[in-house]
């Protein structure tokens, strides 16, 4: 009888770091349903509720980044790196994990640092097309380093580097809904084009003020909008929109079936968050990608640029997007070749059985 496997994961911060994690945990599970998995996450952020609301016991880590504007604050940061390591220290002692797992983020630093110290074998997954500062400085003490993109070499040992794409949210995968049964769900009419608009979990300024300077612009389309504000947004958009009267636009603070509003729209605009990006190659979804500005490395215009240069996706900068992301996107909807050949390209990237893939390097790291 093979022995208990017990694995660590650890990091989140975001839902581009959390949904790999918790799709990894879920493909051990499916392999060896008799794994005990512990994630270590930090304390305040996102993984705290996400974690368990997908069924998983999570420890928390005071942890936090580096304040550049206040460098006086810092010796606090320190204080807390330091607590977080001597924490994680102890919640391995206790686990006993064979293996841990870090998906970047602030808590997989001390944990997978304090576990290959302790002779705990290492892996890593990088969502990015450009690495994270947590995931370069673990890299030296990996034994597995699972990668989304080609060319990771860049910033990985060759020779620890995997090429599996990014784990996504299964529900997404299994989506049995048709096309015009998801539009209806929103209220809207089958025969006409429809645009999703999503700026992640939390919302994006820039393409909400995009939909709000050009109200007229959607007014007097044929166009259906299906608009995600983020929850942080909601409250002062709801406000903007008082008195007006757009049948052709459905607006909503968060959207719990990401697959049937994908499966909806015949046109996506989204940020270019290493996890969406993986789930419009899957299912071959036509994109507008605004990327952020406002994240490390400006990875995310890289992650756009590397669907862009293949022709798998459209990219419009950040400062842009206010002025011409509006008229581009019905103009793309309504142009059924562009449509197909943005399709067909991004499902030419996508890597399949991601988590799967990483499950089974997660195993045999542990054996």
């Amino acid at each position: 009888m093979e022995k208990e496997l017990r694995v660590i994961i650890s990091g989140g911060g975001t839902g581009g770091h959390i949904f790999p994690a918790v799709s990894i945990a879920n493909a051990v599970k499916a392999l060896r349903p008799d794994a005990k998995i512990l994630f270590v996450g930090a304390l305040g952020r996102m993984e705290m509720q996400r974690v368990p609301a997908a069924g998983y016991e999570i420890k928390g880590l005071p942890i936090c980044g580096f304040d550049r504007k206040n460098l006086l604050k810092n010796i606090k940061v320190l204080y807390k790196i330091w607590k977080s390591q001597r924490m994680a220290k102890q919640i391995i002692k206790d686990f006993k994990p064979q293996v841990a797992v870090g998906v970047g983020g602030y808590a997989s630093g001390p944990t997978l640092n304090t576990a290959a110290a302790m002779g705990i074998p290492c892996l890593i997954q990088e969502q990015n097309s450009y690495a994270g500062v947590t995931n370069k400085l673990l890299a030296k003490k990996a034994a597995k380093i699972c990668v989304a993109y080609e060319g990771m070499e860049r910033f990985f040992p060759a020779e620890k580097i995997i090429l599996t794409g990014n784990p996504v949210r299964q529900a997404l995968l299994e989506t049995i809904i048709t096309r015009e049964e998801a539009i209806k769900t929103f209220g809207f009419n089958p025969a006409k084009k429809t645009i999703l608009l999503v700026g992640g979990s939390l919302g994006a300024r820039t393409i909400n003020e995009s939909v709000l300077q050009h109200l007229d612009l959607i007014k007097g389309t044929d166009v259906q909008f299906i608009w995600q504000t983020g929850k942080y947004y909601s409250a002062e958009i709801a406000k903007r929109l008082e008195g007006q009267n757009i049948p052709n636009l459905v607006v909503t603070d968060f959207i719990t079936d990401m697959g049937t509003a994908y499966k909806a729209a015949d046109l996506v605009i989204s940020r270019a968050g290493a996890s969406s990006i993986s789930e419009f190659c899957l299912i071959g979804k036509p994109v507008i990608l605004v990327p952020s500005p406002n994240v490390a490395e400006d990875h995310q215009t890289k992650n756009a640029l590397a669907l862009a240069n293949r022709d798998a996706a459209i990219y419009v900068k950040d400062a842009e997007a206010p002025a011409t992301l509006l008229e581009l996107a019905v103009k793309t909807v309504n142009n059924e070749s562009k449509l197909k050949s943005l399709s067909e390209n991004v499902l030419k990237l996508a890597l399949p059985d991601s988590a799967e893939i990483i499950a089974k390097e997660v195993i045999n790291l542990a054996k």
